[in-house]
């Protein structure tokens, strides 16, 4: 059985890696990090090889991290709480959206 209502848009994530600087790695662990918390929410993440010290991340082509304007490379918080805010900006990250808390002084320490 077939319709022709095609199916809804899911979002597209596109990771530009310098191949001399061997970064296919680091962009192979982002994207796994983004499909493994995003699942079935998105398109598709593509790795793109590129030259040059250039690494850009972009969802559905609107670029949310480059090294070199961003100063490095994105931690895994800020990379899943930039895509989550293009694609799903209502979605609870749990644990990732909460700030971290200072320990508890142990019981009779002043």
């Amino acid at each position: 059985m077939t319709t022709d209502t095609p199916p809804a848009h899911r979002p597209h994530v596109s990771i530009v890696y310098c191949t001399q600087c061997n970064w296919l790695l680091r962009a192979g662990w982002m994207a796994q990090e983004l499909l493994s918390t995003f699942g079935e929410d998105l398109g598709g993440v593509t790795l793109v090889p590129g030259s040059g010290g250039h690494f850009e991340i972009t969802v559905d082509g609107h670029t949310i991290w480059e090294r070199k304007r961003d100063g490095g490379f994105p931690g895994p918080k800020e990379l899943k709480q930039r895509v989550r805010d293009i694609i799903a900006p209502d979605r609870d990250m749990g644990h990732i959206d909460r700030e971290k808390t200072a320990p508890h002084d142990p019981p009779g320490t002043l």
